[in-house]
């Protein structure tokens, strides 16, 4: 409890900080914003072009869309001190977060939130209601379920994928910029119901790293596609992405050595 308050204080003086220049928040967020606008305009013209992608309607793709951006979005904020994380060791202020008695990873998530991101997040709410009004769904408890799952399942995948790029930093210094194909290029390739890309992709992306366990498989189940309620809880799964990802993080504490000035 004592670490979440730190958080959350660590928050508000980053908040703080953020609106000494209410212009450039905005800008940024507005930006962000048309970032996600591009995007669905490249859709809607594929869509123009055709009918349908692997038997996905234009609608089902915005709801799959969505639900990438709204996980990437939302962790993006509030983990971005793992994505920046490189920064904290070759200045030397690492050694301080572990002189400090509390919990390391709240240290360093507090470290960074990036509020522009709201741009994102609300372009990403708008098309995810979208998504719900027009996907033709045949609501029930569980589909319900599904949709929170998704989100969650999301977040933990992304979670776990920037504290990997955190981890890296212990071993390399600099932190390497591949991993950004499995952040910022997944929240673009698997905007797009997985399948699209053949089965090697799909194999890949389910027991690698499980974009498709809380993207493709319960969308599957959303839309009717696949009746089999055993795909609403799939997302589920992808919570255990976090474990060999922290335990890298760990590993990375334990042979940390100084290189700050």
């Amino acid at each position: 409890m004592n670490g979440l308050k730190l958080y959350f204080k660590y928050l508000g003086v980053l908040l703080k900080s953020t609106m000494q220049y209410k212009a450039s928040f905005f800008l940024s967020c507005f930006g962000q914003f048309l970032v996600t606008c591009n995007s669905i305009a490249a859709i809607y013209f594929l869509f123009a072009r055709f009918q349908s992608i692997k038997g996905f309607s234009f609608n089902e793709v915005i709801f799959c869309y969505s639900i990438m951006q709204l996980s990437f979005a939302i962790t993006e904020s509030y983990a971005r001190g793992f994505d920046t994380f490189s920064a904290l060791i070759i200045t030397g202020d690492f050694d301080r977060l572990l002189l400090r008695p509390r919990n390391l990873p709240l240290q360093v998530l507090g470290s960074k939130f990036e509020f522009s991101r709201i741009g994102r997040l609300f372009s990403a709410i708008i098309l995810f209601f979208y998504g719900l009004r027009f996907g033709n769904i045949d609501w029930s408890v569980l589909k319900i379920f599904t949709i929170v799952t998704m989100l969650l399942g999301g977040i933990a995948v992304f979670t776990g994928l920037f504290l990997i790029y955190a981890a890296i930093s212990f071993f390399t210094i600099q932190s390497l910029e591949f991993m950004n194909i499995f952040t910022d290029g997944a929240r673009e390739f698997a905007s797009y119901p997985i399948s699209i890309y053949g089965n090697k992709i799909l194999r890949f992306c389910t027991f690698i790293i499980p974009y498709a366990l809380f993207q493709y498989y319960p969308l599957l189940f959303l839309f009717g596609k696949y009746k089999n309620p055993a795909l609403a809880f799939l997302p589920l799964l992808s919570f255990l992405f976090l474990l060999p990802a922290y335990l890298f993080w760990r590993l990375g504490v334990l042979k940390y050595k100084s290189t700050g000035s």
